[in-house]
């Protein structure tokens, strides 16, 4: 797309009133959510997006309020965050759905994120995410934040092959104008359905080099990454290196049509026929690694 808080006694860093993790030897968790209760952490953690711009895409959702729960899932009974996407009237658009970030309450930079997600079926015209943003949105715009896409599903691609269970990319975005966006994308076909009706885990791992994310390390834990992207160089104003070594917020949406699905017109989406559809999320972790370089511009207190 273009576009924890566990007390563990561990030296923070804050930026706008987020939190991260800069220490300890292996992976330390430091923030998560697993979406209890009945509703979303709104005071703390999230924050519900309300808005019909089709998010650069020519999405063709308008999103919601109404469209965003936390509930449980019906078949496994886990709490989870729930994002449904309908087919109706809102605002001059044909669709309704969910869409929230983290943005100024809970950031990190490196480290390891990850997220365990239930995608509906795609089929046509839906267009699920987990991704990132940087913290700097609002004040330098995109692509200067800077882009991270953790997993994405519903592209044309993967419609036109038959293979939209199971076609996935990740993706860097970055640049200094709107006229001079780079990319880094890599696609994958899993040998598996990835709209089983089952959770699958989700995980990217992130330091001054490189960015790796990875699917269902749970299930098997020497699984390869699905996308790599050197993130080291500065050589240039452009160079990645100046766009990725800050806080990043995250995203869970569920767009309806858009550029990404090669869908423009409500009557297409055939993944709506049934009136509505949901993804869930049981929850989403945030880790960091003792003796990471901590990014300069981050400062670090005690909690």
């Amino acid at each position: 797309m273009k576009y924890i808080i566990k007390t563990l006694s561990l030296l923070c860093v804050a930026c706008c009133g987020t939190w991260c993790a800069v220490a300890g030897d292996a992976y330390h968790l430091v923030w998560e959510d697993d979406f209890t209760g009945t509703t979303l952490n709104e005071s703390q953690y999230w924050n519900v997006e309300v808005n019909g711009d089709g998010g650069g895409n020519r999405e063709l959702q308008y999103y919601s309020r109404d469209n965003v729960s936390v509930g449980l899932d019906p078949e496994s009974g886990a709490s989870c965050l729930i994002l449904t996407a309908r087919k109706c009237e809102m605002n001059g658009k044909n669709a309704t759905s969910g869409r929230v970030n983290t943005r100024n309450k809970v950031c990190a930079a490196h480290g390891k994120i990850e997220a365990r997600i239930k995608f509906p079926r795609t089929a046509d015209g839906l267009w699920p995410a987990f991704w990132l943003l940087g913290n700097d949105y609002s004040s330098v715009g995109w692509p200067r934040c800077g882009e991270i896409d953790v997993v994405e599903m519903g592209h044309a691609d993967g419609i036109k092959n038959a293979t939209q269970d199971r076609y996935f990319n990740g993706a860097c975005h970055w640049g200094v104008s709107h006229t001079d966006v780079k990319h880094y994308v890599q696609n994958a076909t899993a040998g598996y359905d990835l709209q089983d009706g089952e959770f699958h885990l989700f995980t990217i791992e992130w330091d001054e080099h490189s960015i790796k994310i990875y699917l269902d390390r749970d299930r098997n834990p020497e699984v390869a990454p699905y996308f790599v992207a050197p993130i080291g160089d500065r050589s240039k104003p452009d160079s990645p290196g100046h766009f990725f070594h800050k806080p990043f917020f995250i995203l869970f949406n569920l767009a309806v049509g858009g550029e990404f699905t090669g869908i423009e017109q409500i009557e297409d989406v055939t993944a709506l026929a049934g009136g509505e559809a949901k993804m869930y999320i049981d929850y989403v972790r945030v880790y960091r690694r003792g003796g990471e370089a901590q990014p300069a511009n981050e400062m670090t207190y005690q909690k």
